[in-house]
């Protein structure tokens, strides 16, 4: 691959300034006291209409550098100075953005009263610090490829006020020695935004050496994720004006005082609150089922939301059982409900798990076990709003991995859980009799006794009663309804929460059954109409108003093709993520001692 040098994208922005074309420079199109009469010649202030004019095409894009345009007035005006050694010196602004560039070699020492070098989204792997010019004042290497700053602080600018390196590939212990006091001694503001920095202890101590800093952003780094940022920063840079952008107040600096001195409560960890709210828009699975269906299987449904999380944090000990296991084992799928027995036999071994889970939970491993796992609020059975009133809370110790995890965001998916219920074959189930009045044996045909009629009837209420079937469920029959995409990459940008109202689409339900159903019922009426035409029914006697409405809505709801789909509105469920923070010293002392202690 070949380089592209910064000199040769300088060298080429200058030539288009046209400097000895027309209308700058010297040339017959000058008008001079030497000039013969009738030559076609220009004044001076018609050829500087032609630099500036917004329609002139000899107007160019001078964005790069404020002094090109007084740089071609000049060749306009006073054409003579302009020898190569005073162009040179004229720049004190450069910005080349977006022009691959990767090489900075030493022609730029040309530019010797260069004082802001901007070099935004280019190729620059490596900055020799030996080809910045001593006058720079300011250095702007965003969206670069840098992956180490020990070549920019050797020979550094010594009044450089302003660096900016953020949007690089920087984060290293070594990188951190090398943003000291010792190698800035006039920076005024840095700039560290979207970088790849962890330890924000490290970090602090060796920033806090440079004497002149007002200005500090941190912004996108994983170290801002922790509980302590930004308290820690605030109280540890006290000559701090503004942090990311914002300024610092009295109350604010107030509030974490002292908070730097108590070493014992600098976590570098991150906690990460997940809530699901109420839930809805599932249509009533009640639809599905025909009317005419026997008894059993006994069909239950419930309803289950699930989303992913890192899976190395260290859960609320208020958890189930069930959640806790799921979180141990990295599993990838939802956890199926167990039945009791099943419960009462895993009783020991889950307890066991939730020890192992805080043992795990340290440092050193949690780097080692970075997954993403599943996670599931509470089963609910259906209505038109379930209120799942889900919280968990995650503790991270890995934030780089907890950055990455919120750059990407996670999916929360909608599932449903059939579970079919059977009569235990032990049992003795009686067959469901018909509630048609017993006859009698002698005389009066087609007359019911009320006297037997009663007895029957109670002893049938009795012996059902008394025949209560046990129900065996069968392993539950799950089915994803809906799944949406949570962005979460304004956590890493300085939002402290997530708050949304995740829109999953409208459920179309196979309504193939429905409409058979629809179809059958249409029969059903056009038969009993023809019986009712040859037997005791008058033909023009009009349905039930109530009966005739239900099919009139149904046929209105729904299409009797194939293809047909119940009209419903879109599921919705609420879910916020929450990133918290200490507010205060006094707060981070009541979080933090009772944790220490245990």
């Amino acid at each position: 691959m070949s380089s592209n040098k910064l000199s040769a994208v300088l060298e080429k922005q200058i030539r288009r300034l046209c400097l000895n074309d027309f209308p700058c420079g010297y040339g017959t199109w000058r008008k001079t006291k030497d000039s013969p009469e009738g030559a076609e010649t220009e004044d001076t202030d018609a050829l500087l209409d032609l630099l500036n004019c917004p329609h002139s095409p000899w107007r160019q894009d001078k964005s790069w550098s404020p002094q090109a345009a007084a740089l071609r007035q000049l060749a306009v005006l006073t054409p003579e100075r302009l020898h190569t050694d005073f162009i040179y010196n004229y720049f004190t602004t450069l910005r080349i953005v977006d022009k691959d560039v990767s090489v900075i070699d030493n022609s730029l020492l040309k530019f010797s009263k260069l004082e802001e070098l901007v070099l935004t989204d280019n190729k620059i792997s490596e900055i020799p610090a030996e080809n910045l010019p001593s006058s720079l004042k300011i250095l702007e290497l965003r969206a670069n490829r840098l992956s180490a700053l020990n070549s920019l602080t050797n020979c550094l600018p010594p009044r450089l006020e302003y660096l900016s390196l953020g949007s690089n590939r920087l984060g290293s212990l070594d990188d951190i020695c090398h943003l000291t006091g010792r190698h800035w001694p006039q920076l005024v503001s840095l700039d560290l935004s979207n970088c790849d920095f962890e330890d924000q202890q490290a970090l602090l101590s060796a920033v806090s050496t440079l004497p002149c800093l007002r200005t500090l952003v941190l912004e996108g780094n994983p170290l801002t994720l922790a509980l302590s940022y930004p308290g820690l920063t605030v109280d540890t840079l006290p000559q701090l004006v503004c942090l990311d952008t914002s300024w610092i107040s009295v109350e604010e600096r107030q509030s974490f005082s002292g908070l730097a001195k108590n070493s014992d409560l600098i976590v570098d960890r991150a906690s990460t609150t997940v809530s699901v709210g109420r839930m809805s828009g599932i249509p009533n699975p009640l639809m599905r089922v025909d009317e005419n269906a026997p008894d059993f299987p006994v069909v239950n449904y419930g309803y289950v939301v699930t989303y992913e999380f890192l899976s190395h944090q260290t859960v609320n000990l208020n958890l189930d059982r069930e959640s806790k296991s799921e979180a141990a084992h990295v599993t990838e799928d939802c956890l199926n409900d167990a039945d009791l027995q099943s419960n009462k036999n895993c009783e020991n071994d889950s307890s066991k798990l939730d020890t192992q889970d805080l043992m795990v939970y340290t440092e050193e491993t949690c780097r080692d076990i970075a997954h993403v796992s599943r996670h599931s609020t509470s089963k609910l059975s259906w209505s038109e709003c379930m209120d799942f009133s889900h919280t968990q809370t995650y503790t991270v110790s890995d934030l780089g991995c907890l950055k990455r995890f919120f750059n990407k965001g996670f999916y929360l998916t909608i599932e449903e859980e059939k579970v079919l219920s059977w009569p235990a074959a032990s049992e003795d189930v009686p067959q469901a009799k018909s509630s048609r009045p017993v006859k009698e044996k002698k005389g009066g045909k087609g007359k019911a006794s009320p006297i037997k009629s009663g007895a029957t009837k109670n002893k049938s209420v009795d012996k059902k009663k008394k025949f209560v079937p046990e129900l065996v469920q069968d392993a539950p029959i799950r089915r994803l309804l809906s799944s949406v995409h949570i962005p979460l990459q304004s956590l890493v940008t300085g939002a402290q929460k997530v708050d949304v109202l995740c829109d999953l689409g409208t459920l179309h339900i196979e309504s193939e059954d429905l409409g058979k159903k629809i179809k059958e019922d249409k029969k059903k009426e056009k038969e009993s109409k023809q019986k009712g035409g040859s037997g005791t029914k008058p033909k023009n006697m009009a349905a039930p108003k109530g009966k005739g409405k239900r099919v009139q809505e149904r046929e209105m709801d729904v299409h009797t093709d194939d293809s047909m789909a119940v009209r419903l509105e879109s599921m919705t469920v609420e879910l916020t993520v929450a990133l918290e923070k200490w507010q205060s010293a006094s707060e981070a002392h009541q979080l933090l001692l009772p944790h220490q202690n245990s």
